[in-house]
């Protein structure tokens, strides 16, 4: 697939990680939510980039909204069954450090700023009190806003490359999250790290 994306001239390392998660900041959420962000987790996030807009199954879908179906506005793997290395080891890494399988890969593909996803809480946060999602962001910087369900006070982040966001406690139930359009912006892929669908 090509994407119109450029780069930075200072990123030349391969991919990587830090596999002790360290520099992980925690923000306690409210209702038994809470957030921790790790800059610059992943090292070499170009060439991270570069390697899962190429090996990744990207797909169009649909989805039921209200009384019609619509088209997603962003382009996603799924559960994605062969990832690319680092991310396998990416997965047993942040499984290690929340004690829970994280082993269940996907991705997304914001292409510019028309494509989005709308305020929602994942769908494992329907079966279960308390999750864990893992989230890479690659690519352009693009807003990627929470907020709690029922009103409160929002959070909102612009992760960069090779950023980690992880979402947990109740946070799938109890908050919403959601990357809005914007005017302008380069293509941005986010992995996430899911318990088992």
């Amino acid at each position: 697939m090509a994407l119109a994306w450029q780069p930075s001239l200072l990123d030349g390392q391969p991919p990587g990680f830090d596999p002790d998660l360290g520099g992980l900041v925690r923000r306690e959420l409210t209702g038994g939510a809470w957030l921790d962000v790790a800059d610059g987790w992943a090292r070499g996030a170009d060439e991270l980039f570069r390697l899962v807009s190429e090996a990744a199954p990207w797909a169009g879908h649909e989805r039921r909204m209200y009384d019609r179906v619509v088209a997603e506005p962003r382009l996603t793997t799924r559960l994605w069954e062969a990832p690319p290395p680092p991310l396998p080891a990416m997965a047993q890494a942040l499984s290690d450090h929340y004690g829970e399988d994280l082993s269940a890969v996907s991705a997304n593909l914001y292409r510019d700023g028309r494509d989005s996803v709308a305020w929602h809480g994942d769908r494992v946060g329907r079966r279960r009190a308390e999750t864990v999602v893992a989230i890479v962001s690659l690519g352009a910087p693009r807003r990627f806003l929470l907020r709690p369900k029922g009103g409160g006070q929002s959070v909102r982040l612009t992760p960069g490359p090779g950023d980690l966001l992880v979402l947990g406690g109740t946070c799938q139930r109890t908050w919403e999250h959601c990357v809005p359009k914007v005017r302008e912006a380069g293509p941005r892929i986010s992995v996430m790290f899911r318990e088992g669908y």
